[in-house]
């Protein structure tokens, strides 16, 4: 490999923006740096690296969860909310909140409009974007004006679904 450093996420490889990668690629660095650039803004190592690992993630990570996936020598901890808050002002990035009242980040998809329906898992905290279009905005009070809406479905994904009857199954046999 070259000279950059390599992290192991979930069998995936990770690599530094320093590495050449090819640019059909659409985990690689050089993607993700050239969306950051199609925002008009500075493609840096932090923000590419970043971003580079919430396209990876199977589901929506906390911060703590990036710091550790990320290493403790990449990024300082500063250094890593404030690139997390750009790539959400941006648009690049989600946050929520999840049951557990932190906050998780995940990439949004390439050119994907602001608004738009999630749905979250309660058992493996993922989140999906739908292609389903937001119920339309309430009316708003004289003198209030809307800057964003967000729409969340709960439950439970056909993966963990299919994890809890295979459980359910297994109960029964046993009984």
């Amino acid at each position: 490999m070259a000279s950059g450093k390599a992290l192991w996420f979930n069998r995936l490889i990770l690599t530094q923006p320093d590495v050449a990668l090819s640019s059909s690629d659409i985990f690689g660095a050089k993607f993700v740096a050239e969306q950051i650039r199609c925002v008009g803004a500075r493609a840096t190592p932090a923000r590419i690296l970043v971003l580079q690992l919430l396209r990876i993630a199977p589901s929506a990570l906390t911060h703590a969860e990036i710091e550790t996936a990320l290493g403790g020598d990449m990024l300082d901890r500063v250094t890593l909310y404030r690139v997390l808050d750009w790539l959400v002002k941006i648009g690049l990035a989600h946050k929520s909140i999840d049951a557990k009242r932190a906050f998780r980040y995940s990439a949004a998809e390439a050119g994907e409009h602001q608004s738009h329906v999630h749905f979250r898992c309660e058992h493996c905290a993922r989140v999906f974007c739908l292609k389903a279009s937001p119920p339309a905005a309430p009316a708003l009070p004289k003198g209030f004006s809307l800057t964003r809406m967000d729409f969340d479905l709960r439950g439970c994904c056909a993966e963990c679904a299919g994890l809890a009857q295979l459980a359910l199954g297994h109960q029964r046999q046993s009984a």
